[in-house]
Formats: C-alpha cells, structure tokens, sequence
C-alpha cells in the first residue's frame, strides 16, 4: 500500500474538493451576514479561517470559522467541520460575553433548534466535535426547562447541527441554512 500513490493523491484531491465547497460556503456566509446584523462588528474584524488536520480521533479534518473571535475567556464562533468519514456540521460556540450576551435569544429560540433537529452540548470539554451521547444531545429530547438550564449553567453554548456524507450533493446549501438558522437563533 505504501508503494502506491493512488490512494494518498485520491484522498487530497477529495480534500481540495472539500476546501472549495468550505470556501464558496463562506462567500455564502458573507451575503447572509450582510442581512443578518446580530453580529458585534468586532467579530467580523477578524477573516474567515480554514483548517486542516490529520488526527481528530485518528482521521483528516477541515475546519472553516466565520465568524470567528477567539480568546481566553471569549469565544464566538460558527464553525463548520468535515470530520473524514463522518459528517459535515455547522456549530454555534459562545463563551464569556458572547455567551452571556446571547443565552437569552438563544433561550427563546428552543422550539425552533429542537423542530430543527440541533443538538446541544453537554460534555465540560468545549473543544469536543463529535456527537457521541456524552457531548452532544438532541434538542427534540429534552424540555425547555432542561435546555435552560444547560444554556445558564454552562460556561460555553455549542449548538450543532450535522450533515451526513450521504448528502454530499446538497451539502453547501444544507450547511448555508444550517448557518442561517444558527443566526436567527440570536436575534430572538
């Protein structure tokens, strides 16, 4: 297998194929924010950033965040992954001011996430992506109550929603209304 460049040059030609649709899936995020204004100027300062990696439980990754602000104690990200032979998701992450800032639109927008089909972190770990029961659990699962109480309790808010790969072929449309929901849910 090492002798033969086939699957190694198949797979990065899959990745470049996966960074176009992030990219043109970012020009899409543009327009929507130029509509959409819950979202503080000084998030908007900083460009869109693709990343990649080899080692996310062991497979290849590619991460856009747009927006995105990143420090200690603030975080305000919607970030889309394509996780390598699991799924493509969009999530919303919010710590510090943007969360506190944010719980409660989020709050008011339960039955929309849960009609939806969002998922809502409960794992400690904010830096955990997948959607095993011990990080993510469905909105439609639990009561209003219950996601109050994750959203005020918490120190971060993760709302995610994924896309399996089967549905490659709608995948930049699916996630563009994945992001579209995700910002309406900060305007309630």
């Amino acid at each position: 297998m090492v002798a033969t460049p086939d699957l190694i040059l198949t797979k990065n030609n899959a990745l470049q194929k996966i960074k176009e649709i992030l990219l043109k899936l970012q020009s899409g995020q543009e327009e929507l924010l130029r509509v959409f204004e819950p979202i503080p100027g000084e998030i908007l300062k900083s460009p869109a950033k693709i990343s990649k990696g080899e080692n996310y439980k062991g497979l290849p990754w590619l991460v856009l965040d747009y927006p995105r602000h990143f420090n200690r104690e603030d975080v305000f990200a919607l970030r889309t992954l394509f996780w390598w032979g699991n799924f493509f998701s969009t999530t919303l992450h919010l710590s510090g001011k943007h969360k506190k800032q944010h719980e409660r639109a989020i709050i008011n927008s339960f039955e929309s996430l849960q009609k939806e089909n969002f998922f809502v972190c409960i794992n400690e770990n904010q830096w955990e992506h997948h959607f095993e029961t011990d990080n993510y659990i469905p909105a439609w699962e639990i009561t209003r109550r219950q996601f109050e109480e994750i959203i005020v309790k918490k120190a971060f808010i993760k709302l995610a929603k994924k896309i399996p790969l089967e549905q490659w072929n709608d995948v930049e449309e699916n996630l563009l209304d994945i992001f579209a929901q995700l910002i309406n849910s900060l305007k309630n």
